[in-house]
């Protein structure tokens, strides 16, 4: 029987590969479980306009659709410059660039960060201090 750590694990692996197949910029990873009551994790990314964001958004909804992995909440989609995807325990951020370097909303939080490197397709695993 899956027990919600794992879920939870198996979700956020789900998610960052949807980024990446979409081709988000600068994709980062906060574990906020000890430090935040909304969410366990964050993912945050970027794209370079606002109809990326959009395709990325689109993409990674898709994606998690295909595993039966529907968002509780969509926020920003209509603009383009700032999508929230909420899937619970792992909550999605799409940015513009822009927006993104003036919210900088990944130093909000002292919380461990796992940077996905750029040329990756796909992760297999989490880093130390992500689980």
């Amino acid at each position: 029987m899956p027990t919600k750590k794992n879920e939870t694990r198996e979700r956020l692996l789900l998610c960052i590969n949807a980024t990446l197949q979409k081709k988000a910029k600068d994709v980062v990873i906060l574990n906020l479980k000890k430090i935040s009551a909304f969410t366990d994790y964050m993912i945050i990314c970027s794209g370079t306009s606002e109809k990326q964001v959009q395709a990325i958004s689109a993409g990674i909804r898709e994606f998690l659709k295909k595993a039966e992995i529907k968002p509780l909440g969509v926020e920003g989609e209509a603009n383009g410059q700032w999508i929230l995807l909420d899937y619970d325990d792992v909550v999605i951020s799409i940015f513009l660039e822009s927006f993104r370097t003036f919210y900088d909303i990944e130093n909000l939080w002292d919380a461990p960060r796992m940077n996905i490197d750029e040329n990756a397709t796909e992760i297999k695993r989490l880093t130390k201090g992500m689980t």
